[in-house]
């Protein structure tokens, strides 16, 4: 599955809804047993969230666009496929969220390629199941000081740290991703999905259960005046970046 979405693949309401639409396709379809995410726009996986969608809308346009994220992240990490990310780009923020909740993630071996939870440099807080799943990956002390910092990391930082398995050179990311893949699926899927499962099960149920209260706390946090202010001035930023 290859994100197209011009220019950085932004995590818009509508992208998300189109994403959920193809994993659940795949995860019906008992021919196919594993899922390879990557892009196909060069230098970027995803810039992760869509400001545009948290900025001057409606609250009920805040909870449709908070329901869409958190059915993307319950349909890919509870997934009885494979999940493979192949990074052939950056991916900050709910980028980075989507290749977290892979089983296996592969990065371009590119030092300009840059991959974390950034959302505290927005001024915004990433919710309790970002947290936890960014924990998950790469345990207690690295997720605190990267969450509280909005640390971006290279690529190799980014293999030292855990937060990828490993990294490729560029041209031959299809090739590793061929291998890898190979492996994952030479285990009897039963064993390998009851084992995903009960790894993962917490922390689905957890949100499942919490649900409405994460998409009020997101709705209430992000209408707030200052919070939107923050969110107008880093969309400035970016217009200037890019002209």
């Amino acid at each position: 599955m290859k994100f197209k979405s011009p220019p950085v693949n932004s995590l818009s309401l509508d992208f998300l809804t189109e994403f959920c639409i193809s994993l659940e396709k795949l995860e019906n379809d008992r021919a196919c047993r594993g899922v390879v995410i990557t892009s196909a726009i060069p230098k970027i996986f995803s810039s992760g969230l869509d400001i545009t969608e948290m900025c001057g809308k409606s609250m009920e346009h805040y909870a449709e666009f908070w329901r869409a994220v958190q059915e993307m992240w319950l349909r890919l990490y509870s997934s009885n496929m494979v999940t493979l990310a192949v990074i052939n780009g950056s991916s900050p923020a709910g980028g980075c969220l989507v290749a977290l909740s892979c089983d296996y993630r592969i990065m371009a071996e590119n030092p300009k390629y840059t991959i974390g939870l950034n959302e505290a440099q927005l001024g915004i807080v990433a919710p309790f199941w970002f947290k936890d799943t960014f924990v998950n990956v790469v345990g207690q002390r690295v997720a605190e000081r990267s969450l509280q910092l909005g640390s971006l990391y290279p690529a190799p930082e980014a293999l030292k740290f855990g937060i990828v398995d490993e990294l490729v050179p560029e041209e031959k990311l299809q090739e590793k991703a061929t291998a890898v893949m190979a492996q994952w699926l030479a285990l009897p899927d039963h064993a390998r999905q009851i084992t995903k499962s009960m790894m993962r099960k917490t922390l689905l149920d957890r949100l499942v259960a919490h649900r409405e209260e994460d998409i009020k706390n997101f709705t209430s946090f992000v209408s707030k005046e200052s919070i939107q202010k923050s969110l107008h001035m880093y969309m400035e930023m970016l217009k200037k970046k890019k002209s």
